[in-house]
C-alpha cells in the first residue's frame, strides 16, 4: 500500500493527478466499446441513420418486383387469407409472365379454411353425393402446392419465442457450410426458441424456405436484417438469402469467418458482407412505389409483363389492417416486403454497405491517439488553441467517415473517437476548474488575513498576478512599533487577558487603515507590524498608499487613546498612552513565497526591507512618528507635509541616505506654520552640512520660537548636541554631513 501511495505521487508530480484519471478514463471508454455498451452503439448507429437519410442508396436497377396485397385487392377479392386456389393462380400467372423466382411473405401454417373436405364437413344441407364428390377434389392447398413445383419458389417460415410442436426433420432444410478461421468467441446470430413453418405439402415442394421475420434493433428501427439465423436448433437462412442462393442454382450457402467472428454471408457467384454476427446493414433506398403490383392485377393477367419477366417476386402486403409497416433510417413505416426488397436490390446491385471487423479497432486506435495527445497536450495550451484544434479534430473525424460512408460504403464510427476525447476533455476542464477553485481558496485563505477583501477577490479572480517562488519588484515597506510598550504590558503583569484584549484592540484598526489603502501584512512581531505595497497586485501608487496608511494609523490610536483615556478616568487605573512608531522605505525587493517545504509565508526580503525597519527605530529619536526613505517622501512630496531630517548612514549600508518626516496631508504642507518650520529647518540643515556650526545654532533657535508645539524639540536637541560635540571634535575633512547611525 504504501509502495502504490508512493508511486501515485510520483506519478501525480511528474504527470499530474488528472492526466492519470483521463488515462483511467480512455481505457474504460474503451471497454464499454469493445463491450458495445448501448448508449454508445445507440449513437453510432443513428449516426449511419443520418448518412442514410442525407444520401440514401439510389437505384440504377430494379431486379424486384413486390406483388402487393393491398386495400383495393383485398376490397376485390375478399378479406384475407384467401383461398390457396387464388394464390395458386397468382404463382401460375407469375410463372408464365417469365418471373426469375417467386418469395412468399406470408407463411401457410394451416390447412387452408375452404378446403373441399372442409366445406363438405361443414355444410349442413348437401346431400350426401355432393359431400362425396367434394371430398374427392383435390385440396386447395394440393392446388397451391401443385403451382409451386412448377415455378422457383421460395416459402417464408417465422420465428416464435417459444417451440409450438417438433419440427418434422424429414422435411427439406437449407445447407450451411463455413470457410475460414473462427476466433473464440461465437458470434451472436438471433436465435428463436420456435419455428413456424408451413403445411408440409407446401414445404416438400418449394425450391427453397427462409425466415420472413425481421426483427428491429432496441429502439425499434431496422437496420440491419440477419442473413443466417437459428430457429428451434436449426440454421436457417433469411428469406432474401434463400431467394438468392434459389436463383444462383446451389444447395448451400457459405458463412466466412475470420478471428472477430462473421465476415459475409455467400453464395455462388455473390459474396455479402455482414457484421460479425451475420447480419447485413442495408443500404436504404427512398420507398419506391414503382417496383409494387397489386395482387388483383396478377390475378386478373393485367398486370404489365416487363414488370414481371426476369424479376424476383415477392409476395407481400402493404394494407395497414395487415400491420407488417416497419421503420426504417429512410421512411417511418415501410411495408416489411419492401424491406426484403431493398436487401435484395443491395445485395444484386453491389450497392452494399459494410461495417468491417476491423472498423472496431479502428476506431479504438484512434480514440486513443487522439485521447493520448489531448491527456499529452490539451493541459499546456490556451483555450483559443485547444478549441482550434479539438474543432480541427472533429472536422477530420467526421470528414473521414463521411468520406468512407460516400466514397467506400464503409461504416466507420466517428461518434466514439469524438466522444472519448471529448469526455477526456471535458474532465481536464473539470480539473482544471477544481485546480482553479481550490488555489483561489488557498489564495484567499493566505492572503484574507493580510490583504484587504477585495484585493483578496482580485487576486483569486486572477492567480496569474501572484508569480510564486518570488520576483523582484519596487516595493514600499512599512514597520510600525508601540513605543514603550514594555511599560504598558507591566501594568498588565497581573491580567495577561487584559494585555491580550488590548494588543487587539489596537492591531486592529492598525491593520485596518492597511488594508483599506491596498497593503499587504507581511507579519505581527508582537506589538509590531510589517506590511508592504505594490505586491501581489500591482500598485502605481503605492508610495502614497503607505504614507496614507502611515497617517490613518495614527488617527486611529489617536481615537483609540481618548476611548482608553475616558476608561481609565472612569476605572480608577492608571492611563499609559499608546505611541506609534512607523518607518517607511521604497526600493527593489524580492517578494514571494519563502520558507521550507513544510511552512512557508508571502514575504519579502532586501537592504530596502531593512532600512525600514531602522527608520522606525529612530522614530523616537527624531521625535516623528513617520520617517521615510527618500525615495517614499520624494514620490509623496505633492500630497503631503514632507520634512527633510537627516543624512544618515545605517549599519550595514555603504551608501548614505536622506531621510524625512512625513508631517500631515496636503492641508498641513500648505499652512504658513508649517512651511516656516520647513523653510527654518532647511536653513538650518545646510548651515549644519557646511559646518556653519553657530549659524545651524541660530536657526534652532529661530526654530524653537516658531514651533510653538514642540513637534520639532526632539529634532533641535538632537541637532544641537551634534554640534556642540563637532564643535569640541570637528569632523573629518572629507565629512559629506552624513551621520553614521551606530545601533540598528
Amino acid at each position: 500500500m504504501r509502495r502504490l501511495k508512493i508511486l501515485r505521487r510520483w506519478f501525480g508530480r511528474r504527470f499530474g493527478f488528472s492526466r492519470l484519471v483521463c488515462l483511467a478514463l480512455l481505457i474504460g471508454i474503451a471497454t464499454l466499446r469493445i463491450a458495445d455498451f448501448a448508449p454508445i452503439e445507440e449513437l453510432r448507429v443513428r449516426t449511419f441513420d443520418f448518412y442514410q437519410r442525407f444520401d440514401p442508396r439510389v437505384k440504377t436497377l430494379r431486379p424486384v418486383t413486390i406483388v402487393d396485397i393491398d386495400e383495393p385487392s383485398l376490397k376485390k377479392l375478399g378479406q384475407w387469407p384467401w383461398p390457396r386456389t387464388h394464390m395458386a393462380d397468382m404463382v401460375i400467372n407469375l410463372a408464365n409472365l417469365g418471373a426469375l423466382a417467386i418469395a412468399f411473405d406470408v407463411v401457410f401454417s394451416e390447412p387452408d379454411r375452404l378446403n373441399p373436405d372442409v366445406a363438405a364437413n361443414s355444410m349442413r344441407y348437401l346431400d350426401e353425393m355432393t359431400r362425396t364428390k367434394l371430398r374427392e377434389l383435390p385440396s386447395n392447398d394440393q392446388v397451391l402446392a401443385d403451382s409451386i413445383r412448377r415455378a422457383r419458389v421460395v416459402l417464408g417460415e417465422t420465428g416464435l419465442p417459444s417451440a409450438v410442436s417438433d419440427i418434422d426433420k424429414d422435411l427439406p432444410f437449407t445447407g450451411f457450410a463455413s470457410l475460414g478461421e473462427k476466433g473464440s468467441s461465437e458470434p451472436h446470430i438471433y436465435e428463436f426458441a420456435g419455428l413456424l413453418r408451413n403445411v408440409p405439402p407446401l414445404e416438400k415442394v418449394a425450391a427453397g424456405r427462409g425466415l420472413l421475420t425481421i426483427v428491429p434493433e432496441r429502439d425499434g428501427i431496422i437496420r440491419r436484417v440477419p442473413m443466417i439465423l437459428l430457429a428451434q436448433g436449426h440454421t436457417m437462412p433469411s428469406l432474401s438469402m434463400e431467394m438468392l442462393r434459389v436463383i444462383s442454382g446451389t444447395s448451400t450457402i457459405l458463412a466466412k469467418y475470420d478471428l472477430n467472428g462473421i465476415k459475409s454471408i455467400g453464395v455462388k457467384g455473390l459474396d455479402i458482407p455482414t457484421d460479425k454476427n451475420g447480419q447485413f446493414w442495408v443500404h436504404f433506398a427512398r420507398q419506391d412505389p414503382s417496383i409494387y403490383v397489386s395482387a388483383a392485377s396478377v390475378l386478373d393477367n393485367t398486370v404489365p409483363v416487363d414488370k414481371i419477366r426476369g424479376k424476383l417476386v415477392l409476395i407481400g402486403t402493404s394494407a395497414a389492417t395487415l400491420n407488417d409497416l416497419k421503420t426504417t433510417p429512410v421512411a417511418a413505416a415501410m411495408p416489411g416486403v419492401e424491406v426484403h426488397a431493398q436487401v435484395l436490390e443491395a445485395a444484386l446491385t453491389r450497392a452494399v454497405l459494410a461495417q468491417p471487423n476491423y472498423a472496431t479497432g479502428v476506431e479504438l486506435l484512434g480514440a486513443f491517439i487522439l485521447g493520448l495527445l489531448v491527456i499529452i497536450f490539451a493541459p499546456n495550451l490556451g483555450p483559443i488553441t485547444l478549441v482550434g484544434v479539438g474543432a480541427m479534430f472533429a472536422t477530420v473525424l467526421i470528414g473521414a467517415s463521411l468520406y468512407f460512408y460516400r466514397e467506400q460504403r464503409l461504416l466507420v464510427d466517428f461518434t466514439y473517437p469524438l466522444l472519448s476525447t471529448t469526455a477526456i476533455y471535458l474532465t481536464l476542464i473539470f480539473f482544471s476548474f477544481v485546480r482553479e477553485q481550490a488555489q483561489r481558496r488557498q489564495i484567499r485563505s493566505a492572503f484574507g488575513q493580510y490583504i484587504s477583501p477585495a484585493l483578496v477577490e482580485q487576486l483569486a479572480q486572477s492567480p496569474e498576478k501572484l508569480k510564486l517562488g518570488g520576483e523582484e519588484r519596487e516595493m514600499t515597506i512599512m514597520f510600525s512599533d508601540v513605543r514603550g510598550f514594555t511599560s504598558i504590558s507591566e501594568s498588565y503583569k497581573h491580567d495577561p487577558q487584559g494585555l491580550t484584549a488590548l494588543m487587539n484592540r489596537f492591531l486592529t484598526p492598525l491593520t485596518d487603515a492597511i488594508l483599506a489603502r491596498k497593503g499587504t501584512i507581511d507579519k505581527y512581531m508582537g506589538d509590531a507590524i510589517m506590511a508592504f505595497w505594490n505586491a501581489p497586485l500591482d500598485d502605481n501608487a503605492h508610495q502614497v498608499n503607505a504614507c496614507n496608511a502611515a497617517l490613518d494609523m495614527l488617527e486611529k490610536i489617536d481615537v483609540l487613546n481618548k476611548e482608553r483615556e475616558i476608561e481609565a478616568q472612569n476605572g480608577g487605573h492608571v492611563y499609559i498612552p499608546i505611541n506609534v512608531g512607523v518607518g517607511l522605505n521604497t526600493g527593489v525587493c524580492v517578494v514571494g513565497n519563502m520558507g521550507s517545504n513544510l511552512r512557508f509565508d508571502y514575504s519579502v526580503l532586501g537592504d530596502s526591507v531593512n532600512l525600514a525597519s531602522r527608520l522606525e527605530g529612530q522614530s523616537k529619536e527624531y521625535g516623528f512618528p513617520i520617517i521615510a526613505g527618500s525615495k517614499t517622501a520624494l514620490a509623496a512630496k505633492d500630497k503631503f507635509a514632507i520634512l527633510e531630517l537627516d543624512f544618515i548612514m545605517v549599519k550595514g549600508k555603504k551608501e548614505p541616505e536622506v531621510i524625512y518626516a512625513i508631517a500631515g496631508r496636503e492641508d498641513v504642507a500648505l499652512s504658513a506654520r508649517f512651511q516656516t518650520l520647513r523653510n527654518l529647518t532647511i536653513e538650518m540643515l545646510a548651515c549644519y552640512r557646511s559646518r556653519d556650526w553657530d549659524g545651524a545654532l541660530v536657526s534652532i533657535e529661530r526654530g524653537r520660537r516658531t514651533d510653538v508645539g514642540g513637534q520639532l524639540s526632539y529634532l533641535y536637541k538632537l541637532y544641537e548636541a551634534r554640534i556642540l560635540d563637532y564643535q569640541t571634535n570637528p569632523p573629518p575633512e572629507d565629512w559629506n554631513g552624513a551621520f553614521a547611525l551606530l545601533t540598528k
